[in-house]
């Protein structure tokens, strides 16, 4: 089967290359699920209902989240009553949402997917290593098939966290960098890993960002008022083939359009 992952949809224009591109990626990929993370898809910060919406009427299956998915308050019910919304699992319990789901493909194939979210340069949350093992352990009660979404800032921890899940889950793929790396690979349990899928939105900026805004935050050091910004709109993500009997990943290809609209 094939999962397409899309890296962070930003803002308005991250929603337009998605629903630009995505139906012909599921055909030419023959797509058995598409997970998008969309963290940062209104306006640029958090996700509201509408945007949520949006997306999952594109043909989308499972929306996974990261450290701004508490930025909209108005999110907080929906991430209760949209079980396809995920936000990272190891957040303090008693939260809205929740952390991993098990969704059924059109051919009634059951994937497992968690969201979890790094420490290193964030926050303090509880370990998402130990948190991995329990809802592996009880996703692999259902399905061999599961993808993880490791929201992290740190190559380093990124790359040991997909050590660490080798040969127990199908694939591991990191967001919250906006920046694509090169590293695509099948790791030797059978793991199917990428650093970062980048991100879904306008290529001519700082990590989607208006370029001139971010670059004056760093020469001030003040707080400047960020906005998305639009030109030279990309769609980044990664897709993965996994074996159905076993879970174990035979393929990775990163994916990286240039749009024009």
């Amino acid at each position: 089967m094939n999962i397409l992952f899309i890296g962070d949809i930003v803002g308005r224009v991250g929603r337009q290359a998605l629903a630009a591109r995505l139906d012909r990626l599921v055909d030419r990929h023959q797509v058995d699920l598409v997970v998008v993370n969309g963290e940062n898809a209104a306006a640029g910060f958090g996700l509201t209902v509408d945007t949520a919406r949006e997306i999952f009427n594109l043909g989308v299956h499972v929306i996974t989240t990261g450290n701004h998915v508490w930025d909209k308050k108005e999110i907080f019910d929906y991430l209760d009553a949209e079980s396809r919304l995920l936000r990272p699992a190891n957040y303090p319990p008693g939260l809205p949402g929740r952390g991993s789901g098990i969704f059924t493909t059109s051919a009634g194939l059951e994937v497992g997917v968690i969201n979890l979210e790094g420490r290193a340069f964030m926050s303090n949350l509880e370990c998402p290593f130990r948190h991995a093992d329990r809802l592996v352990e009880e996703l692999r009660r259902r399905t061999p098939i599961i993808l993880v979404d490791f929201h992290a800032e740190a190559t380093s921890e990124k790359t040991a966290f997909g050590h660490y899940l080798d040969g127990r889950v199908s694939a591991v793929v990191g967001t919250h960098t906006h920046v694509q790396t090169a590293d695509e690979r099948l790791l030797p349990g059978g793991t199917a890993y990428l650093t970062d899928a980048g991100m879904t939105g306008s290529r001519d900026s700082v990590i989607g960002i208006r370029k001139e805004l971010a670059i004056e935050r760093f020469l001030t050091q003040l707080p400047v008022r960020f906005e998305v910004a639009k030109k030279e709109p990309v769609l980044c993500g990664v897709l993965f083939t996994i074996d159905e009997a076993s879970g174990r990943a035979t393929g990775v290809e990163r994916i990286l359009e240039l749009l024009e609209f």
